[in-house]
């Protein structure tokens, strides 16, 4: 039968790429998406403009599947807009995919947004009660409209003006026929970096989208910054408080390509400290020291350099698992799993483990990939996970199961090792995940590890992506 492929992790909601001033816009977009593609695997959309109408293509599936060279051709003008989504609000179908287009009094307008707004839904019945009529049922649908209400004014005005209503995190691609908007929440919740290629400006979610074309970084978007790109070149206007900082610390756990500058600093280097530090909470005495490719491998190679244990791939990866396969009626053990993770029996007989992971979120894959390990013969098998025990649902921008589903939210550290059938399980402790960031702990939001919510939300929150739904 077709089974959908539902792993066992948290998922980023999406990826924005826009780029002004380049005779091959839809081009740049697309490979800039594909540079992005791992924050947003369900849809894929660029939106472009010759300077008098906008031309959109999206569509359902990845990166390379939705843009042929046909598509990518209907898409002519030197500026674009581009997105990869993984629904945190709204479901997963083609008529929530963005960027979202429509015609307003100001003329065309596209929007594509990174984030989650805890109050979209108290902000939607309001104004359907007041006669709006909405198309999508995704939270970006609810600035739009938020924008089309504002006073008359400068654009970025009004766009100050509808985001001071809304709560939550958002990084923001706003595109009319003669400006591009780039804006972060005034908490700086998801990246969004400034880059040049020659004449034209680039914005993407991350820099190894402009690594790709080889354009040059120049700087992030600021947290409750609004830049706005013309023509003219670049101005910014910060039209919010000043904020807390609340950058999300998982994008360093997990989210972000390992190649990427992160709030001035290297993922894979972090990721390294992360796993230092994790050998220095919970050493062990072991033969190797093995990663759950590809989330795990930075923060194994740190683990096996403090703690002077060998590395190995002792797990290979197939990079090629589609959203759907085919199971045989005839079952195999762990075949969900399997298909995706393959044990080495060569490097794992007879032989102590530590295999490393980033974070447990229900624990069932954990649980298969020690139980596929020990089958390869593995004497022990000692599990250490570089961040602390999950046990709140983000409402920032993450998909994430409810709470209930999360295993470190009901179950202490022992118990889990026994459900996973692990020798020994170690968490990174929380100090020392901030502490290997090596930056300002007091910048960071960890709220799914602590339930510490800074930004207010809703008795019912907005809810995320169905990822764990029955």
């Amino acid at each position: 039968m077709n089974v959908t492929w539902r792993d066992d992790r948290f998922h980023d909601e999406c990826g924005l790429f826009g780029i002004w001033n380049h005779p091959e816009a839809a081009n740049v977009a697309y490979l800039g998406l594909y540079a992005l593609q791992h924050r947003g695997q369900e849809s894929a959309g660029i939106a472009a403009t010759d300077g008098s109408l906008f031309h959109t293509e999206k569509h359902m599936g990845w990166v390379a599947d939705v843009f042929s060279p046909e598509r990518l051709r209907r898409l002519p003008g030197h500026r674009a807009i581009g997105h990869v989504r993984y629904s945190t609000a709204g479901s997963s179908n083609l008529r929530n995919a963005q960027p979202i287009t429509a015609t307003t009094s100001r003329g065309p307008i596209a929007i594509a947004h990174n984030g989650n707004l805890t109050n979209a839904d108290t902000l939607r019945r309001e104004m359907e009660r007041d006669g709006a009529i909405f198309q999508s049922n995704s939270d970006t649908e609810v600035i739009l409209h938020l924008l089309a209400r504002a006073p008359a004014g400068p654009l970025e005005e009004q766009i100050a003006h509808a985001l001071g209503q809304v709560q939550g995190a958002y990084s923001l691609l706003i595109m009319t026929l003669d400006a591009l908007y780039a804006i972060r929440d005034p908490y700086g919740f998801r990246p969004l970096t400034l880059g040049r290629l020659g004449d034209a400006h680039v914005v993407a979610s991350e820099t190894c989208a402009l690594d790709l074309m080889e354009a040059k970084c120049e700087r992030d978007i600021e947290p409750g910054e609004i830049l706005i790109i013309s023509d003219s070149g670049t101005r910014s206007v910060r039209p919010f408080p000043a904020s807390e900082r609340l950058h999300c610390v998982f994008e360093y756990v997990y989210f972000a390509r390992p190649d990427s500058i992160l709030w001035g600093r290297n993922v894979h280097t972090v990721r390294k400290a992360l796993g230092r530090q994790l050998a220095r909470e919970y050493p062990v005495q072991a033969d190797i020291v093995i990663p759950v490719p590809d989330s795990g491998t930075s923060a194994a190679l740190g683990y096996s350099e403090e703690s002077g244990t060998a590395y190995e791939m002792g797990l290979i990866r197939n990079h090629y698992v589609g959203r759907t396969f085919i199971e045989p009626k005839q079952g195999i053990r762990h075949f969900g799993v399997k298909v995706k993770l393959n044990p080495m029996r060569e490097m794992l007989a007879d032989r102590r483990v530590v295999v490393v992971d980033d974070s447990i979120v229900r624990g069932t894959t954990s649980r298969k990939i020690v139980r596929m390990i020990r089958s390869a013969g593995a004497k022990e098998v000692h599990v250490r996970i570089s961040s602390p025990p999950i046990q709140w649902p983000c409402y920032y921008g993450i998909d994430t199961p409810t709470r209930k589903e999360l295993i470190g939210s009901s179950h202490s550290p022992e118990e889990i090792r026994r459900y996973l059938g692990a020798d020994s399980l170690g968490y990174l402790s929380l100090d020392g995940m901030l502490k290997a960031t090596g930056s300002d702990p007091g910048q960071f939001c960890h709220a799914c590890f602590t339930g510490n919510y800074r930004v207010g939300i809703e008795p019912e929150p907005t809810p995320q992506l169905s990822l764990f739904e029955s």
